[in-house]
């Protein structure tokens, strides 16, 4: 099959799938908010079969996210740590500024949302006051948010973990803030699919 595909075609995926007698459609990528008016389109033909509508995005396409917004019933958004990021066009060492604005745009429009997921991957390296800010901008734009504390799992270029007690201090700090926090693994390595 050809790729892309249409929305007619991935419709009929859908509905093979028996889409209907599911909670939720994950519209998931590499990243879905490249091709807003898709995704737009896409999750309103989804919705008449009947699931909820969940867009995993990486949070730092704010103005694309504000284009589907109305369609997403549960934004789930990756908070991406300076420390953690790295674009081609960066050096080698040091913090990838500028994610931070982006993040609190997209938190800002996710609110308009029924339900919005803020997933933060925790790595060795990770700062606490990397994390302080994530959790300080949630606290602040979207309170209601469930902040997700993600382990990275030591896996090819990642050597070591988290510690548990590093895990549950974090959420316990989060927690003073924030209602709905969460330590969850990364599923998708335990169960060997990336």
């Amino acid at each position: 099959m050809e790729n892309p595909v249409s929305i007619d075609v991935a419709l009929d995926a859908a509905r093979t799938l028996d889409a209907g007698h599911h909670a939720f459609v994950s519209l998931t990528g590499g990243e879905p908010l490249l091709q807003p008016e898709a995704v737009r389109a896409f999750a309103v033909a989804l919705r008449s079969l009947g699931p909820r509508i969940l867009l995993e995005t990486h949070g730092a396409s704010p103005d694309a996210l504000g284009e589907v917004i109305g369609a997403i019933d549960v934004v789930s958004m990756d908070w991406k740590l300076a420390g953690e990021v790295r674009r081609a066009s960066d050096p080698v060492r040091g913090p990838v500024e500028g994610f931070e604005a982006a993040h609190e745009r997209a938190l800002e429009i996710a609110r308009r949302a029924p339900e919005t997921v803020v997933k933060v991957v925790v790595a060795a390296s990770s700062t606490d006051g990397e994390i302080d800010v994530a959790i300080d901008c949630v606290a602040r734009v979207h309170p209601s948010a469930c902040l997700v504390l993600q382990p990275v799992t030591p896996c090819n270029a990642v050597k070591e973990g988290v510690s548990a007690a590093r895990l549950l201090a974090l959420a316990a700090r989060a927690s003073q803030r924030l209602r709905d926090v969460r330590v969850i693994p990364q599923t998708h390595r335990m169960l060997g699919v990336a």
